[in-house]
């Protein structure tokens, strides 16, 4: 695609600081549930999409932030690469860059890096109606903020993502998953016993007491780990790892709020009723409880960990785990260094902006 498409967004965003008039930015909708409802007239990227460049060779791809995830995993695939993070599809509609402002990850995470971890470079827009560009498409260490990774998990406040490039992977030689029955304590007993050993695992959940381990790599690693784990081979492995990463499974289907605690992998079991599913060995658990935020958030502090009100009815004052002051003060700084005018999905993160 060679027609510019950065103009009628830039034109847009200097309408509203001259109006005054906040913008809700969007791409195709299907990460709209996370966080706080953003307030402000409607903006989407979905017609700023585009693969720009790909070259498997360099393991770099380019793409416009409106740019479907579907689009670009399907190209992936036809050179035997992937995005290793395995970023959340749920309705399968999510764009490259609603992936990039939420910053969530898949099963694959603790075992082969974060969104953060893969991004390159990007081209947005800040709240000055500037055009700007950071990073590029290698990796390298930069004096100062990483402006790039400072996108990941922003929830668009900080500007109009227009370009991202990422790094990709190749796709494991071979991939076998494998089930075992136990309850949770057992589970992180055995998760943390197997990481401890040289085992390709690359996914790690419990639910309903049951152990789930994907191993990748190379076919002998696979074979000689998957006999010492003595597990069941799972049927259909790609579809329960995508139900767990899309939210799709079982478990997730109905309306309660769903809490996602984040915690150190070898952390005991939280002493809290309700329904829980483990992912990432441990570090991630997403929890169904009528518990209060107040409860959550203190076990989850005893445990130097945080909580997440991941999916709730909207009736809810803060989402996100509060920040210490010294947190909060930079991460209002930085607001007001990239929208001074604050016309960037205004109270999507927190109340106060």
């Amino acid at each position: 695609m060679n027609n510019d498409q950065t103009t009628p967004l830039q034109e847009r965003i200097r309408i509203a600081i001259e109006r005054s008039s906040p913008v809700a930015i969007s791409g195709l909708g299907s990460k709209q549930f996370y966080g706080r409802h953003a307030h402000g007239e409607s903006l989407s990227t979905r017609e700023h999409c585009g693969i720009i460049s790909y070259e498997p060779s360099e393991l770099v791809i380019t793409a416009r932030s409106g740019t479907p995830l579907s689009e670009i995993i399907a190209l992936l695939d036809e050179h035997k690469q992937m995005l290793a993070f395995e970023p959340p599809l749920f309705t399968n509609s999510g764009t490259l860059g609603g992936a990039v402002a939420t910053g969530l990850s898949g099963p694959r995470r603790p075992y082969s890096g974060s969104l953060r971890d893969f991004v390159l470079g990007i081209k947005c827009i800040n709240g000055k109606g500037e055009v700007l560009s950071f990073g590029g498409q290698v990796m390298k260490n930069v004096a100062g903020y990483d402006v790039s990774r400072l996108m990941c998990g922003a929830l668009g406040t900080l500007g109009v993502l227009l370009d991202i490039s990422l790094k990709v992977l190749p796709k494991p030689e071979h991939e076998i998953s494998l089930s075992r029955e136990c309850n949770q304590e057992e589970a992180l007993k055995l998760i943390d016993h197997f990481s401890a050993r040289d085992i390709p695992v690359s996914a790690a959940a419990h639910y309903d007491r049951r152990l789930y381990l994907r191993l990748s790599g190379a076919e002998s690693a696979v074979l000689s780990g998957s006999a010492e784990i003595a597990g069941d081979e799972l049927v259909q492995a790609d579809s329960f790892w995508s139900s767990l990463r899309d939210h799709t499974h079982a478990f997730f289907v109905d309306a309660s709020p769903l809490w996602r605690l984040s915690l150190a992998p070898a952390t005991p079991c939280l002493k809290l009723d309700g329904e829980a599913f483990i992912d990432w060995g441990g570090a991630q658990r997403w929890l169904k409880t009528d518990a209060s935020a107040d409860v959550i958030r203190s076990l989850c502090e005893a445990h130097e960990g945080h909580a997440t009100l991941f999916r709730h009815d909207g009736h809810v004052s803060e989402v996100f785990h509060p920040l210490s002051p010294g947190l909060a003060a930079i991460h209002h700084q930085l607001k007001q260094s990239f929208d001074p005018h604050g016309i960037f999905n205004p109270q999507r993160m927190v109340a106060e902006w």
